[in-house]
């Protein structure tokens, strides 16, 4: 099939499956932003029996203000990888994957917005309705959240986590000992006080039939350790009890499939950055460049002992199992579909198992490669000094984005005050200073690998080079994004101290290679304290004070914009693109 009429098919395929998804006889919806109370499936429903009648927009056109052109800033790309070598149950394992992995996505809306349905049928123009469909709701997830449809107000902070009624006063004020779960929702009772809804009630319908196509899919795993962990998946998904099937994931070593499927970040709870979000990825593994990743590993608790902070934040021992391995991305669902794409994924993110196992790293080359060439390099030959720009590589690009992700397993996970996680601690604020943490220290950590002659392709200098450029593109995620806004932190630390400098005739950047690690070094100390003592004050204050864009770089963002330059992708995905039933 053509890329013309791939585009076209996956627009309509796109629309249909969220359709579908979100019209299943045991969902109810019960309103949306400005309009009433948090969506829920039909469990959740039935235990409270006060939800209002499902309601919608007063009108679905684009709101006021919203420039057309913004639906185009996501460049569709096929997402594809050679499967000639596989067997045909391991093609039938990948297709009962992504069917689970579309149960996914269903739910994902319901905890962004609600049934896809309600809002996708009623938005006449085109664009907008894809670009509802990419963003998994009203509101534009690289503009801060601002919405685009007409009839909506602001996304409220806890999707639909939470009643949109409720304060930030009440919940801290609930007597509730497990109000801060990850796999509840919250809700109220038919006196109007809060109560905590299990997942998988919430969900349970939709659950029970993600559970048995793993089930299904584990019959078919050539990988016994693999069949094993889609079983226990399988259980995870039904109980809510997720640390078997982790400990399972970071056990396997052998597979060639993989999957990442059930609620796992926590960037969607933007209240509280307390509850997880469904997802999922279908992942085949690059043996080839696995290889090349898999001698990182061991390096680990030297770097964790090398960090440029006291000892006391650097106490803690991270797993010796922790492995890097390279994927192609077979399908993306859910939270991690949403916006932004993901490139790589640090996982498990139970403590108890990071510090017991470690973590597995996993670099999604084909997606990688994808930003790479759609808007890394167009935006390094309007922004990057011409002198500089043989230094943006992929080989950087992908060193960078692998040491991040091996970044979120070194540091704290527990305050030095009172062993408090550290999550829990800082609140709202952790997410964005946990990434701005791996971006930093995996820079730290490439210098020193560097320094040893442990990395062999290419120069330093590119993975500074590439890493500025890479900031570019990050920033333009917007405040909403706990990426975005650690980027804007290191952006304005490190103009402050003077990493790079800025031509005012060209509006091209230089990195200055000596104050940029004198600053990498400084800015990785400054998170690791912030971290290990859990001051949320500090926490808040760095990023509400560093976490914006400056109007000098607005400028610059806005000349990416005039150039064209997407500022993500999104994915022509799916069976059809992949050649399997």
């Amino acid at each position: 099939m053509k890329t013309a009429n791939l585009i076209a098919s996956f627009t309509a395929s796109a629309l249909a499956l969220a359709i579908v998804a979100g019209c299943s006889s045991d969902e109810k919806s019960t309103g949306k932003a400005g309009v009433g109370a948090p969506a829920e499936s039909a469990a959740a429903q039935s235990a409270t029996d006060t939800a209002p009648p499902a309601t919608g927009p007063q009108a679905g056109g684009i709101a006021k203000g919203v420039d057309p052109s913004r639906f185009n800033i996501y460049a569709p790309v096929e997402l594809n990888a050679d499967l000639s070598s596989l067997s045909d149950n391991q093609r039938q394992l990948i297709g009962k994957l992504i069917d689970a992995s579309k149960i996914m996505d269903q739910l994902f809306w319901l905890q962004s917005y609600g049934p896809a349905q309600e809002l996708l049928s009623g938005i006449d123009d085109s664009a907008a309705r894809k670009f509802a469909d990419i963003n998994y709701g009203p509101w534009d997830r690289l503009n801060d959240n601002k919405p685009f449809i007409e009839g909506y107000s602001d996304k409220p902070l806890g999707a639909e986590f939470y009643p949109e009624d409720m304060t930030k006063q009440e919940f801290e004020a609930w007597n509730q000992p497990e109000k801060n779960g990850q796999y509840t929702l919250v809700r109220r009772d038919e006196n109007g006080n809060l109560k905590l809804v299990p997942y998988h009630e919430a969900y349970k319908a939709e659950l029970e039939k993600a559970a048995t196509l793993l089930r299904e899919a584990s019959d078919l795993a050539e990988d016994a350790e693999f069949a094993s962990y889609l079983k226990l998946r399988a259980d995870a998904l039904t109980s809510d009890r997720f640390r078997d099937s982790d400990m399972a994931w970071m056990d396997m070593k052998n597979n060639r499939i993989d999957v990442v499927i059930g609620p796992i970040e926590n960037y969607e709870d933007q209240l509280f950055a307390y509850r997880t979000a469904y997802e999922s990825y279908v992942l085949l593994k690059d043996m080839a460049w696995s290889e090349k990743l898999a001698k990182f590993a061991a390096f680990l608790p030297e770097l964790q002992r090398g960090l440029p902070v006291e000892d006391k934040y650097k106490a803690e021992t991270p797993g010796t199992d922790s492995d890097l391995n390279a994927y192609d991305v077979l399908y993306y669902a859910g939270h991690s579909n949403a916006g932004s794409k993901t490139i790589a994924i640090n996982l498990p993110n139970d403590e108890e198992v990071q510090l017991k196992k470690g973590t597995r790293r996993l670099q999604l080359k084909n997606a990688m490669r994808a930003k790479f060439d759609q808007i890394l390099v167009p935006i390094s030959g309007v922004l990057i000094a011409e002198d500089q720009r043989k230094h943006i590589t992929f080989d950087a690009f992908f060193a960078n984005t692998m040491f991040h992700e091996v970044a979120h397993g070194l540091g704290i996970k527990k305050t030095v005050t009172d062993g408090a996680n550290v999550r829990q601690a800082l609140k709202e604020t952790s997410s964005a200073l946990e990434e701005g943490k791996a971006d930093i220290l995996g820079l730290y950590m490439i210098t020193k690998l560097h320094e040893k002659g442990e990395l062999e392709e290419g120069e330093l200098m590119d993975n500074y080079v590439t890493f500025l450029a890479g900031i570019f593109r990050s920033v333009r995620f917007g405040a909403a994004s706990a990426h975005g806004k650690a980027n804007m932190m290191r952006f304005n630390f490190f103009k402050n101290e003077g990493a790079f400098t800025r031509d005012e005739a060209t509006g091209q950047y230089s990195v200055d290679f000596e104050k940029m690690q004198a600053a990498m070094t400084k800015l990785s100390n400054l998170i690791l304290t912030v971290q290990g003592d859990g001051n949320y004050a500090k926490a808040k204050e760095l990023l509400d004070g560093m976490g914006v864009i400056s109007a000098e770089l607005q400028v610059d963002l806005n000349r990416l914009a005039e150039a064209d330059i997407p500022v993500d992708v999104t994915f022509i995905q799916g069976k059809e693109v992949l050649g399997i039933k």
